[in-house]
């Protein structure tokens, strides 16, 4: 009943952690660590020690997949070598380099026991890095970075803390080392991939999204013990396994499946997240009483644990800064060159997994107590000294975060190609066709790609077809669900039908609110620029300052209204877009055959070229 009843009080301070910190502007996690921090000084509260095979094992595998679905493994890839320069190369030199500080201030401590803090206090936290890098809007390419150095140096940080261990014990030589890596790495490898084919054949043949989900709770726990059982890295297992099955999820998954699974792991993942940073909190008070009986002055103590954050800070903007160019941010195309190396550099936050490894040291090493300080002091540290003033930092630096605008153009231009090839293949079938489906469907994926180049759209003023269809289909999406629940009062009708008519209505009007909300963000964000792309045609026509126009000319003569408006860069023809009744840009194109058209509404600049269905 007390475990009930502690679980339950987690849940609720994190749920008002959250809100409270909405109000606040204030990331949840460094809150929720204050929170635990006070807390474990509650005498009515008992307390919480934070075993490392609950973390490891308990905490550990869920955080690391719900992370590794989130990251794109192509994305991954293309950044690859930056990440395996942060995730291997800067963990063993802040290992080194940190052993070397503690071993300098506590000559006692010997070189293995130094080493081993140094190991854990290495890797920056992929919670940590997620929590509050997505929070502020960091560039895209620093979070690919940020969280693919999170998902492996754990792994890294791991081999060389039972490295260290190791030779505590005895002496440890170069070839076992090396072959220790090896095999956690080979080996983790090995596992995730196993755990990836057995769960793609399994879901080839699943199409119950509840059995499917089931399935997806058990992976990274099953990817983990895996690689364990071998010795290998149960860390690279899970991460291994999380990113392939993400990636060939749209082919391996029903889409029902993708979607109970994504909503379960954000529900996991938001829980989980936030429980780590207060249970950090918690282990505050038994941490700092044991240090109080330390031998070490605590005028000492405090030196030490100063000297390490302050090591871990400096050691690593110093490697982002010396291998920019490995590390690919030297020039500017590469997100801000010096200011992207500053950044990377300074969101190095420590969490759980840094707290978690101090407790594995074993019981007898000498000032343990110091070193575990030690460690909760580099995790609130980075968290609150990086964290709090990351994003001053992101703001001060010639770095732009995703643009919504730049992304709904580049989600309109992908939807309008992938309904182009849907059209395409309708017109190979040979359809005997009396209830005139196939105009049914044209029209619906013509609808589809209208609505998302209207989120484009930059006057308030009045309301696009898709924003005034999404307002009148919320309005009866009410008053059919009231009738479906004056019929379900009635008992005439089984349960699970009932629920299953709701279920159709929550998923229309939760795509009617997705809309809503993109369009609200564009709007806010006011900036209009295109991805980049190139063909023979944008070149020859270059955006123009002067394309914004006010009327579409053959709109006015046939008496209908526009939504948006279009510029011919050839010859300056204003027309209007597909959206609007008229089709007029489009219908300047089939007969003129002038192949790019600029968009001609306030404050936007980007091209379209008809020709070759590429945005500039």
């Amino acid at each position: 009943m007390d475990i009930a009843l502690i679980l339950v009080g987690i849940a609720v301070v994190v749920l008002a952690a959250e809100a409270v910190s909405e109000r606040l502007n204030v990331p949840p996690p460094l809150l929720l660590i204050v929170v635990g921090a006070v807390a474990s000084y509650l005498p009515f509260l008992p307390q919480i020690h934070l075993e490392p095979e609950i973390v490891l094992l308990g905490l550990l595998p869920p955080l690391l997949y719900t992370a590794a679905l989130q990251t794109s493994l192509v994305d991954f890839a293309a950044n690859r070598r930056p990440i395996i320069l942060l995730s291997v190369g800067l963990v063993v030199v802040t290992t080194f380099a940190v052993g070397a500080v503690v071993n300098w201030l506590i000559p006692d401590l010997g070189w293995a026991a130094a080493l081993a803090i140094g190991a854990v206090v290495a890797p920056p936290d992929a919670v940590a890095a997620t929590a509050i890098g997505r929070r502020i809007g960091l560039p895209r390419r620093v979070v690919t970075v940020l969280e693919g150095e999170s998902l492996l140096n754990d792994a890294s940080a791991l081999v060389a803390l039972r490295t260290a261990i190791a030779a505590l014990a005895g002496a440890v030589t170069l070839g076992q080392i090396s072959f220790h890596f090896l095999l956690a790495a080979g080996g983790g490898t090995l596992a995730g991939f196993v755990m990836f084919v057995i769960v793609a054949r399994l879901r080839r043949r699943i199409t119950n999204p509840v059995i499917d989900t089931t399935i997806s709770l058990i992976t990274p726990y099953a990817a983990y013990m895996l690689a364990e059982a071998v010795h290998a890295s149960g860390v690279i297992a899970v991460v291994v396994a999380g990113l392939l099955l993400a990636h060939k999820a749209p082919v391996i998954q029903t889409a029902p499946s993708r979607i109970a699974e994504r909503t379960t792991w954000n529900a996991i993942s938001f829980l989980l997240e936030n429980t780590v940073f207060l249970l950090i909190g918690l282990q505050t008070n038994w941490i700092i009483h044991d240090v109080l009986a330390s031998h070490l002055p605590l005028g000492w103590i405090v030196l030490v644990c100063g000297s390490v954050l302050a090591t871990v800070i400096v050691v690593r903007l110093v490697w982002v800064f010396a291998m920019r160019v490995p590390l690919m941010l030297n020039h500017r195309k590469n997100a801000g060159g010096g200011a992207a190396a500053l950044l990377v550099g300074w969101a190095g936050m420590r969490g759980v997994v840094t707290l978690a490894a101090a407790f594995i040291l074993p019981s007898d090493v000498p000032y343990r107590e110091v070193l575990l300080l030690i460690a909760l002091t580099v995790v609130a540290g980075t968290l609150f000294l990086q964290g709090l003033t990351l994003p001053w930092v992101t703001r001060h630096l010639d770095i732009e975060a995703p643009d919504p605008a730049s992304d709904a153009l580049t989600r309109a231009v992908v939807l309008q190609e992938a309904g182009r090839a849907g059209l395409e293949l309708l017109d190979t079938l040979d359809i005997d066709d009396p209830h005139h489906v196939v105009d049914m469907i044209r029209t619906r994926i013509n609808e589809r790609s209208f609505a998302a180049w209207e989120r484009l759209g930059t006057n308030g003023d009045h309301q696009s077809p898709s924003e005034m269809y999404g307002y009148i289909r919320r309005t009866m999406l009410t008053a059919e669900r009231e009738k479906v629940l004056d019929i379900r009062k009635t008992g005439t009708v089984p349960g699970d039908i009932i629920a299953e008519v709701l279920n159709m209505l929550d998923v229309e009007e939760s795509m009617i609110d997705t809309h809503t909300e993109r369009v609200e963000a564009i709007r806010t964000a006011g900036l209009r620029i295109a991805q980049p792309q190139s063909c023979a045609d944008l070149d020859r026509y270059p955006a123009i300052e002067d394309a914004e126009a006010d009327v579409c000319p053959a709109c006015i003569a046939d008496g209908t209204d526009w939504v948006a408006l279009r510029r011919c860069l050839e010859c300056g023809h204003v027309g209007c877009c597909d959206s609007s009744p008229g089709r007029h840009a489009t219908a300047h194109f089939r007969d003129s055959h002038h192949p790019v058209m600029q968009s001609a509404e306030p404050g936007e600049a980007w091209r379209w070229c008809y020709v070759h269905h590429t945005t500039g």
